[in-house]
């Protein structure tokens, strides 16, 4: 089965909110969510440092407890390694060498006669500094970085993942060809490889005069001979990929890929787990500081112990480095679908809450919204419900066959389930589920869109099928067009919209009998999202941000001024503001009054002439905004009839003002289908057609 992250965007529910948000000049990066890919620590007396995956350097003066990025001047975000020197901060990334003089504020590039920039590893002993790259062999600086030299006479393999100072002697860790060690600064280098079994070193540490090394799927290997024999050291500890060591006093920890952390309290004779607490098992980073012990994991962020490893606690209060991987509005709710857990904010993004439930620490693949009731789909945890905008959640997985839940949606008053076993369908809001995929040839349902009774499934490698009948039967409707992966669907009216990995947009305007290339301007063709405004389109790209369409795709332009991250996974927009979920720095907001020409106008702006829009979301569920205009004061009355003409509900009787107004219909109460709001003004009289989903 293939998992990929970009298969956890599902759909975008788009629910009208009448918010007041003030207007940003670009993209802001909200507060949050928390957590993140940690890969790397450093410390210089109370400044704890945290290098992460995709959100570049971050500063905690409290041990842990709140924490802010330290990023300016530094144009690589994947800090894969950090070293202190003095005053000096050095920070090994994806893009080379930087060094920060003031404790992170400000950073500049110091990789001059690098050939390659992929820094894993950084270690300081005395004036010299050396870095091991992804391809380059180990550097060596005397100057603080301003120039560096080749210092790998008699290394023969270049990927260096870990470097190690133990008094004279200088080791490093390839990936292939074991420890080497050097005992003239770098100057040369002579394999220290006896009784090891397995060449690819992760992490290597040291306590007292011994040695330790973590092995690819080889657990721990441990000298007392400055690497002249090595020894297995797996007492206790599952044969793992050891990605990181780290000494307290006399107790030896290893972070392991899967199994989270283990403790050694003999020099590595045994291993008892160390985990209690730790809700995320991938240990990337180990960091001890004094009594404080740091664990830096892949996605759940920064968890600390003050007492040896016993017990363990979250710390990533401040660290934005999160992969928002979906969106659901609820009840002027805004949920956030991470990697690890899910998040909510009830001011825009300026602060996020973990939701502490069964929901805590899975990995959020899809939410959807109906009324009240949210849904949200894991992988690996199945899927669950509040009934109560997400105060308390419920599993509710009787039925499912599958607990990987990569969409979700709502059509008909049923709930849709897209997994990795096909398409599954609720009639009871969840309650139970039955298989629905009769037809789907592929397994893995990306993502859903649905135009007035038609349900539309995106799948991973057999692009777009449809159903007519709520899922008892498909059919696939991709002729005329090559896009397997289909990651994202919306429409506006009836022109429905599909972004792919690798074939950007298409466009069909007949329910997909046709498609059209809708690309023009899209400078990258990975489109993980999309989202709906109006009549304007928004589609979030693998490395090209956001891009924007006004003309229904035919062409589209970039709105980008302030996003600090490329890769946008998930988007969603209320009437007021875009939200953007990013591969790794959290969440960003954007006004959409800066980007669409006419929204929000005020009611002078408007006085012109008589004006009825089409409503906003549509389809809506539960409730939608009706906006018109009117050019003199005057007699408004605005309905809304079913498709046999009976009134179903009067908005507005009353004389109004000059301007633009906005009138909330709610559709609780009411079936799902096909209705018609009238506006009589004056001598004025127009309709439009809307549609409630459930």
């Amino acid at each position: 089965m293939r998992l990929r992250i970009t298969l956890a965007v599902g759909v975008s529910v788009l629910l009208s909110l009448v918010l007041t948000i003030q207007s940003n000049a670009q993209w802001v990066q909200t507060n949050g969510p928390y957590g993140g890919f940690v890969r790397s620590f450093a410390a210089s007396g109370s400044n704890l440092f945290a290098g992460t995956g995709g959100g570049g350097v971050f500063l905690s003066t409290n041990n842990g407890t709140t924490w802010s990025a330290v990023n300016s001047g530094l144009t690589n975000s994947y800090v894969y390694s950090l070293a202190v020197d003095g005053t000096n901060l050095f920070a090994g990334t994806r893009g080379g060498v930087f060094l920060s003089s003031n404790t992170g504020t400000s950073w500049k590039e110091v990789d001059s006669g690098f050939t390659d920039n992929w820094v894993h590893a950084i270690v300081v002993s005395g004036t010299h500094v050396f870095v091991g790259t992804g391809a380059g062999g180990v550097y060596l600086s005397t100057n603080d970085g301003s120039s560096w030299t080749v210092a790998d006479s008699g290394l023969p393999y270049e990927q260096v993942f870990s470097l190690i100072v133990n008094g004279r002697n200088l080791f490093a860790g390839t990936y292939g060809r074991g420890v080497y060690i050097s005992t003239d600064d770098g100057s040369t280098w002579n394999a220290a490889n006896a009784g090891l079994t397995d060449a690819g070193i992760y992490s290597l540490t040291v306590s007292g005069s011994t040695l330790f090394a973590g092995i690819q799927g080889g657990g721990v290997y441990i000298s007392s001979d400055n690497g002249g024999s090595w020894t297995p050291a797996n007492s206790g500890i599952t044969k793992e990929w050891v990605y990181s060591l780290a000494a307290s006093g006399t107790t030896l920890f290893a972070g392991t890929d899967r199994h989270g952390i283990f403790r050694s309290t003999d020099e590595g004779t045994s291993w008892t787990a160390a985990d209690s607490g730790l809700t995320n098992l991938y240990v990337y980073a180990l960091f001890a500081s004094g009594t404080n012990l740091f664990a830096g994991t892949e996605y759940g962020g920064v968890f600390l112990s003050t007492n040896n490893g016993i017990t363990w606690a979250a710390v990533n209060s401040g660290l934005t480095n999160s992969a928002v991987l979906c969106f659901a509005l609820c009840d002027k709710k805004l949920f956030a679908g991470t990697l690890d857990g899910l998040f909510l904010s009830q001011n825009n993004g300026i602060t996020w809450t973990p939701i502490q439930s069964e929901l805590k620490h899975s990995q959020i693949y899809s939410l959807v919204v109906n009324g009240a009731t949210v849904y949200a789909g894991t992988n690996g945890d199945g899927l669950f419900r509040s009934s109560d905008n997400g105060s308390n959640w419920t599993a509710a997985n009787s039925g499912l066959t599958t607990s990987i839940i990569g969409s979700l949606a709502m059509a008909g008053g049923n709930v849709f389930a897209g997994t990795d076993n096909g398409v599954f369908r609720s009639t009871n809001m969840g309650t139970t589920w039955a298989a629905a995929d009769s037809g789907l040839l592929s397994p893995f349902i990306a993502s859903f869109g649905v135009i007035d009774t038609v349900l539309f499934a995106g799948t991973d490698g057999n692009g777009v099928y449809l159903s007519t009948n709520y899922g008892s039967t498909w059919s696939d409707v991709n002729s005329g067009f090559w896009a397997p992966y289909i990651y994202s669907i919306t429409s506006i009216g009836t022109d429905l919209f599909v972004g792919g990995n690798g074939s950007g947009v298409y466009r069909s305007t007949n329910y997909g009998s046709n498609w059209a290339f809708a690309n023009s301007g899209i400078t990258n063709k990975s489109v993980w999202s999309l989202a709906v405004s109006g009549k304007t389109l928004f589609a979030g790209t693998g490395a090209g941000g956001v891009f924007l369409s006004s003309n229904m795709g035919t062409s589209w332009t970039t709105v980008n001024s302030g996003m600090l991250n490329s890769s946008v996974i998930s988007l969603i927009a209320d009437d007021t503001m875009l939200f953007a979920g990013t591969s790794s720095s959290g969440v960003f907001r954007r006004s959409l009054s800066e980007m669409i020409t006419g929204i929000s106008k005020t009611s002078n702006e408007r006085q012109g002439s008589f004006q009825l829009d089409q409503n906003y979301p549509n389809p809506f569920n539960p409730s939608t905004t009706i906006r018109y205009a009117l050019p003199s004061r005057s007699f408004v009355r605005l309905s809304v009839f079913n498709t046999l003409g009976q009134l179903v509900a009067t908005l507005v009787n009353e004389i109004q003002d000059a301007g633009s107004h906005d009138v909330r219909f709610d559709g609780i109460g009411l079936a799902s289908g096909v209705y018609f709001y009238r506006l009589r003004a004056g001598d004025y009289v127009a309709s439009k057609r809307l549609t409630l989903i459930r």
